[in-house]
């Protein structure tokens, strides 16, 4: 087996969905991803030399179904030959894509490839392709699905991470992503050639304890209780519900694109990796638990060959306040060191998007801080967990 390497990596930035409209709510899926291709293009990657592009899609219904990944490419005039396609493993969707990605470059049947994600919520809300998981109440009684809000309040009680901690960390994080720089991997998103968006939207840096602590819970009286109960017998049941709605990823439109290569790539592409992808997971547990990044991560670390006080940065996504606080409590981690420009509490959670994002802030963080390993980790729905480990090369 060979090597995969990173080359480079570029993000649009994160567009807040708001009832009356976001700001990049204008802007179809392909567009998002297409603009990234055209930056590439630009920045680092002749087009023809491209072998595919694989996007990671949560939502792969209207105008992000019909493999959003070549409507991409031909949005962007690329090559004809330049094939596309659409990976899901609902919000490890990017993770999966850029695994695939580098699975196929090591096997050697690909020598440069772009994979990442990208997700509309604004155009394409969640949930909106009614899954049987979810629609079908049969269904959804046998596999144990329940929102993802009373997984994450689950997750939480059985740990004995409380309301406060959780509060606190959203503060953090807020705090944190409003100080936060904006990188040169962060393209603006256009229209019509004017600039519209340049920068991540939601963080507030007046954020306070006080008044995410006087915000109500979301999922303590859920009927879906009833089914962890049935699940889980003896499951914790926080009544008093432990999320809210500082606790709880924001809903965001974005999209993100890393270009891979082999060992040979760099001749191709006339310039030397940043990163070399040095481990990778994939896991799952008993759904409704939302703890799989633990297992993920120590795998993915494993298999790069090093341990968790080995890594320089950790890309937890905040896919609810419990998950980062989990990982770093299980792998005993520097709290200075997960998430230092905050995250998907302030900032965002674009689903398919939201891992090839977080792979191009932990290169931003690596380049800032002089670091060698970074550890990118998301949860899912359904029990699901994926992990990758990058180590800076140049």
């Amino acid at each position: 087996m060979g090597e995969a390497y990173i080359f480079d990596a570029v993000r649009t930035p994160r567009g807040r969905v708001r009832k009356t409209g976001g700001t990049l709510a204008g802007v179809p899926s392909h567009a998002l991803l297409g603009q990234l291709l055209s930056a590439l293009e630009e920045r680092s990657c002749p087009a023809n030399a491209v072998q595919d592009i694989i996007a990671g899609v949560n939502t792969a219904t209207g105008e992000q179904g019909g493999n959003v990944a070549r409507a991409a490419a031909l949005w962007a005039g690329w090559p004809d030959h330049v094939p596309g396609g659409v990976v899901s493993r609902l919000c490890c969707s990017g993770l999966d894509a850029v695994q695939s990605a580098a699975a196929r470059i090591a096997a050697g049947y690909a020598e440069i490839v772009i994979a990442g994600g990208v997700e509309s919520m604004s155009r394409t809300p969640m949930l909106s392709d009614r899954p049987a998981i979810a629609a079908d109440e049969e269904l959804g009684e046998r596999t144990g699905f329940v929102t993802i809000g009373v997984s994450a309040d689950l997750t939480a009680a059985l740990h004995g991470i409380s309301r406060a901690e959780l509060d606190e960390f959203a503060v953090r994080s807020h705090r944190k992503a409003a100080a936060a720089p904006v990188s040169d991997s962060v393209i603006p998103v256009r229209v019509d050639g004017v600039p519209v968006l340049a920068a991540d939207e939601g963080a507030r840096a007046d954020a306070t304890l006080d008044a995410f602590a006087a915000l109500p819970t979301l999922f303590g009286s859920d009927e879906s209780w009833a089914r962890v109960a049935r699940r889980l017998p003896g499951a914790p049941h926080p009544v008093a519900g432990l999320h809210t709605l500082a606790t709880a990823p924001q809903l965001a439109d974005s999209a993100s694109a890393i270009l891979l290569g082999g060992s040979s790539a760099a001749a191709t592409l006339g310039r030397a990796p940043v990163a070399r992808i040095a481990g990778t997971a994939q896991t799952a547990e008993r759904s409704p638990l939302l703890s799989a990044t633990v297992t993920a991560a120590r795998q993915a670390l494993d298999r790069a060959g090093i341990t968790a006080a080995d890594l320089d940065v950790i890309e937890v996504n905040e896919s609810f306040a419990v998950t980062p606080l989990l990982l770093t409590r299980e792998l005993d981690l520097d709290p200075d060191r997960v998430n230092v420009n905050g995250g998907a509490l302030a900032v965002g959670h674009p689903l398919g998007a939201t891992g090839g994002i977080l792979i191009a802030q932990a290169l931003d963080a690596l380049r800032r801080c002089d670091g060698e390993f970074a550890l990118v980790t998301i949860p899912a729905a359904l029990g699901l967990g994926s992990a990758i480990v990058v180590q800076r090369t140049g």
